[in-house]
């Protein structure tokens, strides 16, 4: 199934990356710079120098899932962070809101109820 939900976590590389990188780079990345484990389940999230480039890594049921998105005009803004941060953890809503070019810079989450 191609589905991503907001139950998984998300991670974003806050470093631009090589877009020409595919399944095993990417997993290097994931391994040397985030320090985390590609075959988790978890979505983790790479952006290019330009901005205009997406991609999406994911280990589902005995294999990756790669998503790609190549923006034909605009950036993809990254969320505030800490410079020495590798990587981020996003909400499945801010990722969406970043792909459809909704600027995530002064949004407030309101009070939801959760267990």
């Amino acid at each position: 199934m191609f589905a991503l939900t907001d139950s998984q976590k998300f991670y974003l590389y806050t470093k631009p990356a090589d877009m020409r990188k595919s399944f095993n780079g990417l997993s290097g990345l994931i391994v040397r710079a985030m320090q985390k484990n590609p075959l988790s389940g978890e979505i983790f999230i790479f952006i290019n120098k330009k901005r205009d480039m997406m991609k999406l890594l994911h280990w589902q049921n005995g294999g990756f899932m790669l998503y790609f998105k190549r923006l034909e005009k605009g950036t993809f803004e990254i969320p505030k962070h800490e410079k020495q941060d590798q990587e981020i953890n996003i909400s499945y809503t801010k990722l969406a809101m970043i792909i459809s070019g909704i600027s995530v810079k002064n949004l407030k989450k309101r009070k939801r109820f959760s267990k």
